[in-house]
């Protein structure tokens, strides 16, 4: 509210200069020329005074946001003077003031707590610009680098050269693995980016995670479950013939024993039984040096619909035999993927076909093939199959090499197809819901 002082004081102001102004016009006749000049001196003061007394308050909050923009926060304005309407923006401006302090005070607080976290966390964290400037970097990248000094990723170099051209080149969202050796051990890292907008300027943010002590505990633990499978398969072969082999030896070791057609028929039983194991353990080794030799990836432009309709007619009288109504669904129709036809459609017939077994028991049989873009980007093939699902307890062990639940299976099946989308870069993923459906995943 303006107070009634300043518009009194703006009243006679204005008087003032109306009551100059007409004696300066009056002057030029009835005096000598000096007079009207220094009226008309006079009436330019005036108005530059009034222009000051109007502009007293612009000039105040001029001044109180420069000071904010400096970051100047001592300014205070007198809220006593004689203009109430000047006391009260003086007191307004103040408690602007002191909020923007205590604004600032918490987002230092905030910042330094933030920082002390990502100094304390156990995966490296890094910032740096589009000119590879390092503005952060917390002491667990340092470490891992062994680096006392990280300001720039050129210095990476020092570590390896490859390592540089990565994070030179790394796009946002992109996730790579690297592997170097320094003078101790070889390091396995896990690099993601992304971006972060500061000052208007675009920061790529990366995070650094040593998985070597993950992998080897993964590893172990594979191989454990690989010996387990081996064990257990060779086992079951070689307790025959071990077992066979006694028995016959027992016959013919016997110096009193009169070898009559009796222990011939035995013998021979016997010996045949010995070739069926030891062809059985032949074929188990064939199909592990089939697992060990995958070639890699020839890979090409593929239409999804004309692989989806060829896999359907290879698949036809098997799926009409067993009653399996199999649907293709494909979005967009003309979706592609960069990837070995041969290799990708021997993996589909495996999942089709498994999936027909698991649809033995099933009244209404239904098979999808369907392609296409998940909310990531990422391309995809999946078989779903309506079957009584996989349970829980052998989830983690599908994908293990020769581990199968079929009397007549190798269980090299699932493994070859993960593998197979390894070698394209992608991943084989699985989602069951025991008594209700199952589905496998070609990520692309």
């Amino acid at each position: 509210m303006i107070s009634k002082n300043f518009y009194f004081q703006l009243i006679i102001r204005i008087v003032f200069i109306t009551v100059t102004a007409v004696f300066m016009a009056f002057s030029w006749v009835n005096h000598p020329v000096y007079f009207p000049v220094a009226l008309f001196i006079l009436l330019i003061i005036q108005v530059v005074f009034l222009i000051k007394y109007l502009n007293k308050t612009n000039r105040r909050i001029a001044y109180f946001f420069e000071s904010v923009k400096n970051e100047d926060y001592t300014l205070q304005f007198s809220e006593d003077t004689s203009f109430s309407s000047l006391n009260e923006l003086n007191k307004n401006m103040n408690k602007v003031n002191h909020l923007i302090k205590d604004t600032q005070i918490k987002n230092r607080v905030q910042e330094k707590y933030y920082q002390e976290i990502l100094k304390q966390a156990n995966v490296g964290i890094m910032t740096f610009n589009d000119k590879g400037h390092i503005l952060f970097s917390n002491q667990t990248v340092k470490k891992i680098f062994n680096l006392e000094q990280l300001n720039h990723i050129k210095r990476l170099e020092m570590i390896d050269k490859e390592l540089y051209q990565l994070l030179k080149t790394l796009k946002p969202f992109e996730r790579k693995f690297f592997q170097f050796a320094n003078e101790r051990e070889n390091v396995q890292l896990i690099l993601k980016s992304s971006t972060i907008i500061l000052d208007k300027d675009p920061l790529m943010l990366v995070v650094v995670q040593d998985i070597k002590n993950e992998l080897d505990e993964k590893e172990t633990d594979s191989w454990i479950r690989l010996i387990r499978v081996l064990t257990h398969e060779i086992m079951n072969t070689i307790t025959p013939i071990t077992s066979i082999s006694q028995s016959i030896l027992k016959y013919y070791d016997e110096k009193s024993m009169v070898i009559d057609e009796k222990h011939n028929q035995n013998t021979l039983k016997g010996l045949t039984v010995i070739q069926e194991q030891s062809q059985n353990l032949m074929d188990f080794v064939r199909s592990y040096r089939t697992f060990l030799s995958i070639p890699k990836p020839d890979k090409e432009i593929i239409a999804l619909r004309v692989l989806f309709e060829k896999i359907k007619t290879l698949m036809s009288e098997e799926l009409s035999k067993n009653d399996v109504d199999l649907k293709l669904e494909l979005i967009p129709d003309t979706l592609e993927v960069f990837a070995d036809e041969k290799q990708i459609s021997q993996v589909l017939l495996n999942l089709i076909k498994n999936a027909i077994q698991a649809l033995s028991v099933q009244e209404t049989k239904i098979i999808k093939l369907k392609g296409g873009v998940n909310a990531k980007g990422e391309k995809y093939i999946e078989v779903y199959d309506n079957g009584p699902g996989i349970p829980q307890d052998i989830m983690d062990q599908i994908f293990i090499p020769f581990f199968t639940t079929k009397n007549n299976g190798t269980g090299i099946g699932l493994s070859l197809s993960k593998q197979v989308m390894q070698l394209h870069g992608g991943s084989l993923k699985v989602k069951s819901t025991p008594g209700q459906e199952t589905s496998f995943s070609l990520i692309f």
